[in-house]
Formats: structure tokens, C-alpha cells, sequence
């Protein structure tokens, strides 16, 4: 099987950075002009707790590869 025991942790580590990076660049660099029916900017409160539940996913991933 692709990466052995260790597939899970390398999938919630990419998925917890892919969340983290993508909401904080969603916060630094909003698009220069809205489409139509889109928001000018994300919600900073929904970007913040993703970001926390990324970041929290990325630790825990990694420490389970690390002890693992």
C-alpha cells in the first residue's frame, strides 16, 4: 500500500496545512475586485477557526508521525 501505516497521518497533514495556508492567504491577499455575487473579502471570523482547526490537525498529524 502507498506510504504504509502512515497514510491517515500524511492525509490530516496535508489537509490541516492545505487549511491553514489557504485561509490565511484568503485573509492576506483578498482578490483585487469582486466577481459578481462574490464577497470581497472572506469572513475573518470563519478564516480564524479554520485556521485554528488546521493548525490543530497539522500538530497532531505530525506528532503522530514523529512518535510513531
Amino acid at each position: 500500500m502507498f506510504l504504509g501505516d502512515d497514510l491517515l497521518p500524511y492525509l490530516v497533514l496535508a489537509l490541516g496545512a492545505a487549511l491553514v495556508f489557504g485561509n490565511g492567504m484568503a485573509l492576506v491577499r483578498p482578490p483585487r475586485q469582486a466577481k459578481e455575487g462574490e464577497l470581497s473579502r472572506a469572513p475573518v471570523g470563519r478564516s480564524v477557526v479554520m485556521i485554528a482547526i488546521g493548525f490543530v490537525a497539522a500538530v497532531w498529524a505530525l506528532a503522530s508521525l514523529v512518535a510513531g
